[in-house]
């Protein structure tokens, strides 16, 4: 061994227990682990997973757990991948607190992975993409609140005490847990829109497979709703509702998914018996109301506690492990004989030493010492929790009374500002102003005592709820006072116990010395009995020399006789014969052996016994001084543990004098603030007594100045009235003048133009007669009234002239009953404006009456409507081009003004009504380029079809000859062109802000109305095969699409307007609540009756558009047939 180098005898010794350890739990981690993360298409089991956890603990980190899972394929399998993720999440919850900090520096690695089967759209690629960034979001919260347990349990005392009191981190670390709860939403969106919920996949593996992660979700879930609440309260008990809107916003959102979520996972079997998922409330809490948050209940997740396997003992032979204890057997007999039977159970020498029954009474007093200590700490513990809480209620009492202090001066000072007010109002003011300014500051009073009462009202409630605090508090403390009187009596009983326990030794020292000495007793007897012993052997010794003397010399009796006699023996035996003397001394010589080696044997025996004395007289000292020792150790620790007893006493005596004091000196403050609230009641009834007697003097004043102020508006509002009949009268009387004047017979007028002046007269009739109304019963619209009576004045005027100048052109009779009908017209207005003057009850029939000749107006300007016979054929040719040419130049009109219009929303608009502007002026100009487009083909197929001929010589002549499907096309072209037209005027007024979406709507369904119209009567004369036909179809169909995305930009537009102009109810009470319903159902029944005239309204209309356009614009198919 020594031929060895150094280097090979360290190589060839063994592993250390500790490296062995290491090795076998590394060992073991690394097959859980590999257990727990594999390919196969299941979940990952719970006893691995535990395995794992166990392993962080044992560690004290991750380590283990990362190395393990550095060489896994995480970027060649999903499924490993998937379940890596799981098992790292199910870590971050449940293990270590150190996991969370290894696991930090592996951040990067997890972004490579989420970006890497980020590519992969189908299959786990898309789920591990959101599972990474739920993992990094986690890790990056904890980083930021490194506080805060990865298993987001935490008391709300915990809670409070990590943020403090600043509002500012109240408000980051709700955004951060807004982030972490977006991220678990995202990822099960993303588990339940993988698998097909029409089947039961959480029935089978891969399912599960994909459903297992979302149990740690709903555990982070429900810890995060329920603080992201509280924080959200305290947020709004400290800011301005405005500041936290993107708060809100995004938590509604969030509690949406989130009760989904926990709706779609509670339906599924397979979490049935894992976890036990929660419900979130009906309506979310209404962080605007602080009330709200009593009815707040924390979401729990309960997972059902697994049975553990019961741990099993290894079996082994216990017999390798016992040891011989007893001792050797010796001869004792001897000794048993000298010092009697039983004499050495007394000494126990080689026997184990017996447990001493002092030893155990020493042990028990010491974990009874240790148990009192420990419940004196738990008392002072529990003290200082009551004590602490009641010292900050003092803290809030105080700061309250002085609240209380500063509004009582604040009132009273409003009071003598309110007094000087009132005189300086009394001589400045005016007497409306001084009772409006009044008026507001009493109500003002009222509700600054009415918040006074309600704070005294909470200060009282708080002091009642204080003092029985205090009473529990003192009766706690009278329960502790007697726990600790009962210790001092369990103290003296054990101080009691010791002095008896060396009673007691002192009396074990008595036996052992009386023991000894009882020894030492036996021990001289035994060693007189020896020399005795020793002289009957000399003195035998002396008689076989005698005899053997005698026997050699028998002469020498004589001189034995002379000699001096010696000591008789004890007992001697008979002499022997002279025969037997050689033998009986050889036996005595054997039996002085014999007794030599006895004596021999007991002097050993002696030596050893007083060894052994002296040994347990040495053992008995240190054992009686440790005992001492001990007996001192104790009584200073109970003399110690009962002077702290008695200075927490003290002190608790001393801080529950404290406190009664400051109890009272908060009882006296009450009271002071009582009486200075009572004093101010006082005065308060005092100001509000002279304040409602200087209240009804001004309101007898505002009685007599309103009523003068009625008769004088009165007769401004008749004057007014007056003037405007006047010159309404004059305006109408100069147009029926008109027809006396010679000049005027040549003007002219078509009849299209006059039905086109008629139409705004019911519209003006209708809003004057309404006004007049108003003004009936509220004479402050009166301008309205002056308004529609001057309005209809000019519009009835204007209409007028042109239905005379009509009646110039027409025949003599249709002319001379137009001409009849417009004078009367004039002439029942004037009445009509003249009872309006004279405010007679017949006004409205009047109306009837002026309604009844604007409709015969209308009619006789319908009999002179020029017929499509009228016109001649020869000039249809030319109407064509002509017609198709202004539809085009009105649809470049329209499309040239749409954008000037979009550069000018750009430039004056901003936000909503820009976003909104924009999209309908941009649909509205592909509407108006696919138009173009769609006039342009229809020309290309006309020139077709002329070219075609079908026997004609020229276009006119093809168009003269076929005039009624000419007839159809001018009026499909007309129609596309003026749906242009009032497609851009409706959007026009949209964009300003005075139009309706739902006229852009309806001028965008007749523009795709016309361009049908357009294509079939082109389709009428086209071959079916032409090229240009077919152009002409996609033309529409691009129209069509072109009309529907205009109707869905103003749909769009109209919903947003209408979503940010609806009303916050949040404000209202219970009386305003149930008037608004009472008032929008008013509106409601009167909208349907409306609406309902309008549907009469328009069925008429339609009916009147189909007589007319089966009398002017039907195609003559038998004469198409023919030709």
């Amino acid at each position: 061994m020594s031929s060895l180098h150094l280097p090979r005898v360290i190589s060839q010794r063994g592993k250390t227990a500790v490296e062995v350890e290491r090795e076998n739990f590394e060992k073991a981690q690394s097959i859980a682990i590999n257990k727990a993360i594999n390919s196969n298409v299941h979940p990952v089991k719970e006893k691995h997973v535990r395995s794992a956890i166990l392993g962080t603990f044992h560690e004290s980190g991750a380590g283990v757990f990362w190395a393990t899972t550095s060489k896994l394929p995480l970027q060649g399998n999903a499924i490993i991948c998937w379940k890596f993720l799981h098992v790292l999440h199910k870590l971050l919850r449940e293990g270590h607190a150190n996991v969370i900090l290894d696991s930090q520096k592996y951040i990067s690695l997890l972004k490579d992975i989420g970006k890497l089967w980020g590519h992969l759209k189908d299959g786990y690629g898309r789920l591990i993409a959101a599972y990474t960034k739920l993992l990094i979001q986690k890790l990056s919260f904890h980083k930021k609140n490194p506080r805060i347990p990865g298993s987001l349990t935490m008391t709300d005392e915990q809670f409070n005490k990590i943020f403090g009191a600043d509002v500012n981190n109240y408000f980051e670390v709700s955004c951060d847990m807004l982030d972490y709860l977006d991220e678990i939403l995202v990822l099960q969106e993303a588990v339940f829109g993988s698998l097909d919920m029409s089947r039961s996949n959480s029935m089978t593996n891969s399912g599960q497979c994909r459903l297992a992660p979302l149990i740690p979700c709903i555990l982070d879930s429900c810890q995060l709703y329920d603080y992201l609440v509280k924080s959200l309260f305290k947020l709004h008990s400290s800011l301005p509702p405005d500041t936290l809107s993107g708060h809100r916003d995004r938590f509604l959102a969030g509690y949406r998914h989130l009760k989904q979520f926990y709706h779609q996972s509670g339906t599924l079997q397979y979490f049935k018996n894992l976890v036990q998922v929660p419900l979130l409330p009906d309506d979310p809490p209404n962080f605007t109301i602080a009330s709200d948050f009593s009815k707040h209940v924390k979401p729990v997740a309960v997972v059902p506690e697994e049975m553990e396997p019961e741990a099993e003992t290894p079996e082994f032979d216990g017999i390798g492990f016992l040891i011989d204890t007893s001792s050797p057997i010796q001869e004792t007999d001897k000794f048993d004989e000298t010092f009697g039977e039983g004499s050495m159970d007394s000494f126990n020498f080689n026997g184990q030493p017996q447990i001493d029954e002092r030893d155990m009474i020493i042990e028990q007093l010491h974990k009874e010492i240790q148990q009192l200590r420990e419940e004196i700490e738990r008392l002072q513990t529990e003290a200082q929790m009551k004590i602490q809480p009641l010292l900050e209620e003092k803290e809030q009492l105080k700061k309250i009374l002085t609240e209380l202090q500063l509004t009582l001066d604040n009132t009273l000072k409003e009071n003598e500002l309110i007094k000087k007010e009132l005189e300086e109002m009394k001589t400045v003011l005016p007497v409306a102003d001084k009772l409006n300014d009044s008026e507001k500051l009493v109500k003002a009073n009222e509700e600054k005592f009415k918040k006074m009462k309600d704070i005294y009202g909470k200060l009282r409630e708080e002091h009642v709820t204080l003092l029985r605090v205090h009473a529990e508090v003192s009766k706690q403390l009278k329960d502790e006072k007697k726990l600790t009187e009962e210790k001092d009596m369990l103290l003296k009983k054990t101080t009691s116990e010791l002095d008896s326990v060396r009673e007691e030794q002192k009396q074990l020292e008595v036996a052992t010395q009386a023991k000894t000495d009882q020894v030492s007793l036996q021990l001289q007897s035994s060693t007189q009995q020896c020399s005795q012993l020793e002289k009957s052997c000399q003195a035998a010794t002396a008689a076989a020399a005698a005899a053997a003397s005698q026997r050699n010399h028998p002469s020498s009796t004589t001189a034995a006789a002379s000699s001096p006699p010696l000591p008789p023996l004890p007992s001697p035996p008979p002499p022997p014969p002279a025969q037997h003397t050689n033998d009986d001394y050889e036996e005595l010589t054997k039996e002085i052996e014999l007794i030599k080696a006895q004596k021999l044997q007991l002097e050993t025996d002696l030596n050893d016994v007083r060894s052994s004395s002296l040994a347990l007289e040495e053992s008995l000292q240190v054992t009686k001084t440790e005992k001492e020792e001990t007996a001192e150790k104790l009584q200073k620790q109970v003399n110690c543990l009962q002077n702290e007893l008695e200075e927490k006493t003290k002190e608790m005596v001393v801080a529950k004098e404290t406190l009664q004091k400051e109890m009272e000196g908060v009882q006296s403050q009450l009271k002071s603030s009582q009486s200075t609230q009572q004093t101010a009641e006082e005065n308060y009834t005092k100001n509000k007594e002279e304040m409602e007697r200087k209240y009804e003097d001004l309101l007898t004043e505002k009685k007599t100045s309103d009523n003068e102020r009625e008769e004088a508006l009165k007769k401004l509002y008749q004057l007014l009235i007056e003037s405007c009949v006047k010159q309404c009268n004059s305006i109408l009387l100069d147009a029926t003048e008109q027809s006396d004047n010679l000049l005027h017979l040549t003007v002219g007028c078509s009849a299209d133009y006059l039905l086109d002046r008629i139409l705004p007269v019911y519209e003006c009739l209708e809003k004057l007669g309404n006004s007049f109304q108003n003004y009936k019963s509220n004479p402050i619209s009166i301008q309205d009234l002056i308004t529609s009576m001057v309005d209809f004045s000019h519009r009835l005027s204007d209409s007028v002239q042109y239905g005379l100048a009509t009646s110039h052109s027409a025949q003599l009779s249709a002319g001379e009953e137009l001409n009849t009908t417009c004078k009367n017209t004039i002439d029942e207005s004037m009445k009509a404006l003249t009872q309006i003057e004279k405010d007679e009850n017949s006004v409205l029939a009047q109306f009837g009456v002026v309604l009844e000749n604007v409709k015969k107006m209308q009619s006789c300007a319908e009999t002179l409507l020029p017929k499509i016979a009228d016109v001649k054929d020869k000039e249809i040719g030319d109407m064509v081009e002509s017609e198709m040419q202004l539809t085009t130049s009105a649809i470049d009109l329209a499309a040239s003004k749409i954008e000037e219009m979009l550069k000018k929303t750009q430039e004056d608009t901003t936000g909503l009504n820009l976003e909104v502007n924009e999209s309908i002026l941009d649909a509205c100009t592909g509407l108006m380029q696919a138009i173009k487009v769609l006039v342009e083909k229809s020309r290309d197929l006309q020139k077709e079809i002329v070219a075609q001929g079908r026997g004609a010589s020229s276009a006119k002549e093809f168009y003269n000859k076929h005039h009624r499907w000419t007839e159809g096309l001018l009026s499909a072209a007309k129609a596309v062109g003026w749906g242009a037209t009032a497609t851009m005027e409706a959007a026009d007024k949209v964009v300003q802000g005075e139009g309706k979406f739902e006229e852009l709507i309806v001028y965008s369904k007749e523009i795709a109305a016309s361009t049908i119209q357009l294509v079939v009567a082109s389709k009428v004369k086209a071959d079916r095969n032409s090229k240009h036909l077919k152009e002409l179809t996609d033309a529409s169909k691009k129209v069509n699409q072109a009309a529907g995305k205009v109707i869905g930009s103003a749909k769009t537009g109209a919903n947003a307007i209408e979503e940010r102009s609806l009303m916050d109810f949040s404000s209202l009470n219970l009386h305003q609540t149930k008037k608004q319903e009472m008032q929008i159902k008013v509106l409601i029944l009167e909208m349907e009756k409306d609406l309902k005239n309008e549907y009469e309204k328009l069925s008429n209309i339609r009916k009147h558009h189909y007589q007319l356009a089966g009398e002017s614009e039907g195609w003559d198919v038998e004469e198409d047939n023919k030709s």
